[in-house]
């Protein structure tokens, strides 16, 4: 048996927040993360260029968090877009503002924060144990082995379910070992990237001690289109324009409940159907609306810069001997990818008739049916229910247990939003830690 005043589990950019925050005020933390070194879903987020957070204004801002404004509007104030710019001045990284209004380190990497920020927490006391991968709460082994796996009883109260002190099981490469802590900071994000540590294997025992888990699904994920043969595109398109960039174009789809959802910019086709920036932005809804419907429609307006009856005006001019692809690219500039798509996805017929063209170019319908798969979405959806903690992030079926970043149930699109809510939310449950052991007898 081990002892850790505060453990700390999940060494990602909440967990390390959290540990931050508690070391700061006295407590003694030990960060256990599951991998051979921490952070690396964070450098992995910075392999292209770490975005950091947005700039754009703050209720724009917190519009990103959809449902989930409301619960984290209060812990964004406390640490937003501004305070992570100057927190990482603090750790001797400048940042800037690019031309979307995303923040960037002025290097674009992420490990020279990741070094900074660790030699600041080793100088504060934290302690690191890696290749410890959390399996749960000792009594709850217990339990489980008495009840089949079922939750405790909810007519317990919680103090009858649940010790003052948190005893822990980890499986380590020298086998399983036991973590007694005073307090508790669960960070282990969501369900994607499980090669990274993010595999959602800490559902089961939350479920098994009583909270209440939302499912796990793909978030900023691509989708799978139906094609002529079933899922995906035909040979000769695949053939000629997998990984391919759709540029300039906008995207529309309509919710479940009915609500439009627009936004133009740029994605990707790939092996079994469409991802990339612009599909992010909208995936939510069309994940949404697959579960609800089991299929979706995102359209495509190849041309946002022009509209209906222009396009159809320029399609009806004469070509003469040219051939339908010629006078398209000619005419309206439709060529490579955007021409392949249209062959894909209209029928013959509808090249016949101008107005039916620029109709299906301003409105190009996919039909999505399916998500990729979870682990490979940038982020997962669902997770720990916010009813199920209190509004300092502490489950109500266990005090003393804490839960910050992607292990809650809330979402966010890229573009630093993601980022900027699991500091929040780890800088939130490392303080109410911290005040909590500071009430407790």
């Amino acid at each position: 048996m081990e002892r850790a005043r505060v453990a700390v589990v999940g060494g990602g950019p909440a967990g390390l927040m959290a540990a931050g925050a508690l070391a700061a005020q006295g407590c003694a933390v030990t960060v256990y993360d599951a991998m051979p070194s921490v952070g690396r879903k964070f450098l992995l987020a910075g392999r292209g260029g770490l975005n950091l957070t947005h700039a754009e204004p703050q209720d724009a801002f917190l519009g990103r968090y959809g449902a989930r404004r409301d619960k984290l509007a209060p812990l964004l104030a406390v640490f937003g877009a501004d305070h992570l710019r100057s927190w990482a001045h603090g750790l001797g990284v400048e940042t800037f503002v690019g031309s979307s209004g995303r923040v960037f380190p002025t290097e674009m990497k992420a490990a020279p924060l990741l070094r900074a920020w660790l030699a600041c927490l080793r100088a504060a006391g934290v302690r690191f144990a890696v290749r410890y991968r959390w399996l749960g709460w000792a009594d709850e082994a217990a339990q489980s082995r008495l009840t089949g796996g079922a939750p405790a009883p909810e007519a317990a109260s919680a103090d009858e379910r649940q010790p003052r002190h948190q005893r822990l099981r980890f499986a380590t490469p020298e086998g399983e070992r036991f973590v007694e802590a005073d307090a508790l900071v669960l960070a282990l994000g969501g369900g994607s990237w499980a090669k990274l540590g993010s595999d959602g294997a800490w559902v089961a025992p939350l479920r098994t001690a009583g909270v209440e888990v939302a499912d796990l699904r793909p978030a900023n994920c691509g989708f799978d289109v139906a094609g002529p043969a079933g899922t995906g595109w035909s040979a000769h398109f695949l053939e000629r324009f997998r990984g391919q960039p759709l540029k300039s174009v906008a995207a529309r789809c309509t919710d479940p409940a009915g609500r439009v959802h627009a936004r133009a910019g740029e994605c990707l086709i790939s092996a079994t159907g469409i991802e990339g920036g612009l599909v992010y932005a909208l995936s939510a809804p069309l994940r949404d609306t697959l579960l609800a419907r089991g299929e979706a429609t995102l359209e495509l307006d190849l041309t946002p810069g022009r509209s209906l009856e222009r396009l159809a005006a320029e399609i009806a001019r004469p070509r003469g001997s040219r051939s339908m692809a010629a006078h398209l690219q000619g005419q309206v500039g439709i060529k490579g990818v955007k021409a392949g798509l249209l062959r894909e996805c209209l029928a013959r017929a509808d090249f016949d008739d101008p107005t039916r063209l620029a109709v299906g170019i301003k409105t190009l319908p996919l039909k999505l049916v399916a998500t990729r798969p979870l682990d490979e979405a940038i982020s997962s959806a669902g997770g720990v229910r916010f009813e199920s903690v209190d509004e300092h992030l502490m489950l109500r079926a266990r005090p003393g247990v804490f839960v910050a970043g992607e292990m809650l149930d809330w979402e966010a699109p890229t573009g630093g939003y993601l980022l900027t809510a699991c500091f929040a939310t780890g800088l939130a449950a490392g303080n109410a830690a911290a005040q909590w052991l500071s009430e407790s007898p």
